[in-house]
């Protein structure tokens, strides 16, 4: 769409999966910008993040899809080519699901709900009543979305 787009991880994650200590302030200045994309995370800047906002897509796809990609995607980008992440980490083997608490596969999967409700209760609460929120379930409405003019069918 042609929005500066910027992924969380490399403001959360330095070398050897620590925090970094300027995180928040990083998340804040990118969000100065006039115009941008970022993944919605962050509890501590999620309320600053949405004040921001115009618009918020929420990709609400089904937590068997979504986890899915997560594997597909660990599998291939980051354990299979190697390939480094924020803070110049990689992934553990994949043997590690069984023994990592925190490997991104469980995370994703225990996350979903947690998202799910964070958004209603974005909309539910309705403190921004300016923020469109377009939820796009599934992947063809997301195709669907970026294809054509703006669907209000979609909110």
């Amino acid at each position: 769409m042609g929005v500066p787009y910027v992924e969380f991880e490399p403001f959360f994650h330095g070398p050897g999966w620590t925090v970094r200590e300027t995180w928040q302030s990083d998340v804040l200045r990118f969000l100065d910008g006039d115009v941008w994309a970022i993944e919605w995370q962050g509890e501590q800047v999620r309320e600053q993040m949405t004040a921001r906002l115009d618009v918020l897509v929420w990709l609400d796809h089904p937590r068997a899809l979504a986890t899915t990609r997560v594997i597909v995607r660990t599998l291939e980008r980051r354990v299979g080519r190697g390939s480094k992440i924020a803070g110049d980490n990689v992934e553990g083997p994949l043997h590690t699901f069984f023994t990592d608490p925190q490997h991104i596969v469980k995370i994703a999967w225990r996350y979903h709900p947690i998202m799910r409700a964070r958004v209603r209760k974005v909309i539910d609460e309705n403190r921004h009543p300016d923020l469109v929120v377009v939820r796009l379930r599934g992947q063809r409405q997301v195709d669907q979305w970026l294809r054509g003019p703006f669907d209000q069918s979609t909110v």
